[in-house]
C-alpha cells in the first residue's frame, strides 16, 4: 500500500519510504509521526522481510524504516543481507528495546541509524531522516567521485600503455634508423674507398702522359690529358668528402693532435688555393695573424677546415676579394675568420647550410658544382675540436664565417 503525505514540497524532494513492520499499530504510529513532519513523503508498507525484498526489487526507495524483530528475520541479519545484496539506501532500525549492544550490532551490520519506538516523535524522526539522507547523499557524491576517479585512472592507464607501446615502437624505429644509417655509412666508406683505387690509377697514368716521358703529345692531346687529370682531381675531391662524411657519421674519425704553427699552416693553405683565385682575378688577403702561432690541434683536419672555407669563398665570389684573419681571445681560444665579397646566402638558407648535401641551389642545373658536404664536414670537425662555427651573410654582399676553437684541444690518448 502506498500513501503520500505532506506534499508541500516539490516532487523531486519527495522521500519514498518503505516501512517494514509486522505490527499494524506500530505502522500506523510511524505514519502519524511522518504526517506531523514538514517532510514530503510517499510511504510503502511491508509486513515481513520477504515482502520487503519484493518491494526493493520492484521500486526505488529513499529510505527504509525497519522493525528490529520480524516474523522471518531479525534486524541485524536483514541489514547485513540487504547490504550484501547491494542495497545502499539509508536504513533506520526501530525497536521496542533500548539495549545499547543491539544498537552497536546494528550499526556494525550497516544500519544508518537506530531509534527506540518508545521515544519516537515527529522531531527525532525528522532529525534522523534528514541526517541519514544527508549522509547518504554525501556517500553517493563520494562514490560518484571515486567511480569517476577509477574511470579516469583506467583511462590514464590505457593512455600510458598506449604511450609506452608508441615509445617502444619509436625506439625500435630509431634503432632501425641508426642501423640503416650505420650500414649506409659503411657502404659509402667501402664504395668510396673502392672508387679511389682506380681513380688514383687514372690520375697517375694521366700524369705520366702529361710529363710526355713516354713520347711527345700534340697540343690537342695535351689538352685532353689535362682535362682527364683535372676531372680526376674533382672526382677525387668529391669521393674524399663522401668518405670523410661517412667516417664522421660512423663515429670512426679520431683527431690526431700535435703542436704546430697556425700562421704557417694558413700561408701554405692559401698558397695552394691561390691558383683558384687567380683564375677569377680575386685577391686573397691575410688581415691578421697570431703573435703566438703555436697551437695544439689536428693539423690535417684544421687544414681541411681552412681549405673548405677558403675554397668555398673563392667558388662563390666572382669579383672582389677573399680575406682570412686569426684572433686570440683572453679565454685561450683561437678565432679564424674567413670573409668574402661573393653572392652571399639568403636568410631562409642560413639554417641549412651546415647540413649534409645541402646547397642554396639544389637543382640539377645549378651553377656551382659540389656535393654540398664541405660545410657539413667543417661543422662536424669544429664540433669535434670542442669549438663552434657561425656565419653572417647578406645576399650580393658576401659572407663571413667565424670558427672558434681552443688553442689546445683535448686529447684522450694522453690519459692512457
Amino acid at each position: 500500500m502506498i500513501r503520500t503525505l505532506n506534499k508541500r514540497l516539490e516532487m523531486k524532494d519527495v522521500l519514498r519510504i518503505l516501512i517494514v513492520d509486522d505490527d499494524d499499530v506500530d505502522r500506523m504510529a510511524i505514519q502519524r509521526h511522518l504526517g506531523k513532519t514538514d517532510l514530503s513523503v510517499e510511504i510503502m508498507e511491508a509486513v515481513n522481510a520477504s515482502a520487503a525484498h519484493r518491494c526493493l526489487s520492484q521500486e526505488n526507495y529513499s529510505c527504509i524504516l525497519l522493525d528490529y524483530l520480524l516474523p522471518d528475520a531479525d534486524g541485524v541479519s536483514l541489514v547485513k543481507q540487504l547490504r550484501a545484496e547491494g542495497f545502499l539506501i539509508p536504513i533506520i532500525v526501530l525497536t521496542g528495546q533500548g539495549d545499547e549492544q543491539i544498537a552497536v550490532n546494528l550499526m556494525k551490520a550497516g544500519a544508518s541509524d537506530y531509534l527506540a519506538k518508545s521515544r519516537l516523535s515527529p522531531e527525532n524522526l525528522t532529525r534522523s531522516l534528514r541526517n541519514v539522507m544527508k549522509m547518504y547523499e554525501a556517500e553517493q557524491r563520494i562514490q560518484a567521485a571515486q567511480d569517476q576517479l577509477k574511470q579516469t585512472n583506467l583511462l590514464l592507464r590505457q593512455q600510458n600503455q598506449e604511450l609506452a607501446e608508441q615509445r617502444h615502437q619509436i625506439e625500435q624505429q630509431n634503432l632501425q634508423l641508426l642501423e640503416a644509417n650505420r650500414l649506409k655509412s659503411e657502404f659509402l666508406a667501402v664504395v668510396t674507398h673502392e672508387i679511389r683505387t682506380p681513380l688514383n690509377a687514372i690520375m697517375g697514368f694521366s700524369q705520366i702522359l702529361r710529363s710526355q716521358s713516354k713520347g711527345p703529345l700534340n697540343d690537342y692531346q695535351v689538352e685532353m690529358v689535362n682535362r682527364i687529370f683535372a676531372n680526376g682531381e674533382n672526382l677525387l675531391d668529391l669521393v674524399s668528402d663522401i668518405l670523410d662524411m661517412s667516417t664522421i657519421e660512423a663515429n670512426r674519425l679520431e683527431l690526431e693532435p700535435s703542436y704546430f704553427d697556425l700562421n704557417h699552416l694558413i700561408r701554405i693553405t692559401l698558397a695552394e688555393l691561390k691558383p683558384l683565385a687567380e683564375k677569377k682575378t680575386l685577391e686573397i688577403r691575410v688581415s691578421k695573424v697570431l703573435e703566438n702561432p703555436q697551437i695544439y690541434n689536428d693539423r690535417r683536419r684544421l687544414k681541411q677546415i681552412l681549405v673548405n672555407l677558403v675554397s668555398n669563398a673563392i667558388k662563390f665570389t666572382d669579383t672582389g676579394h677573399v680575406q682570412i684573419g686569426v684572433n686570440a681571445s683572453e679565454s685561450n681560444c683561437i678565432e679564424i675568420v674567413v670573409e668574402d665579397t661573393g653572392i652571399g646566402i639568403a636568410p631562409n638558407q642560413l639554417g641549412y647550410i651546415f647540413q649534409p648535401f645541402r646547397q642554396a641551389d639544389q637543382t640539377t642545373k645549378r651553377r656551382y658544382a659540389g656535393t654540398g658536404l664541405g660545410l657539413a664536414i667543417t661543422h662536424s670537425l669544429v664540433s669535434m675540436m670542442e669549438g663552434f662555427i657561425k656565419v653572417e651573410s647578406e645576399v650580393n654582399r658576401g659572407s663571413v664565417f667565424k670558427v672558434q676553437i681552443p688553442r689546445e684541444i683535448f686529447n684522450p690518448k694522453q690519459l692512457n
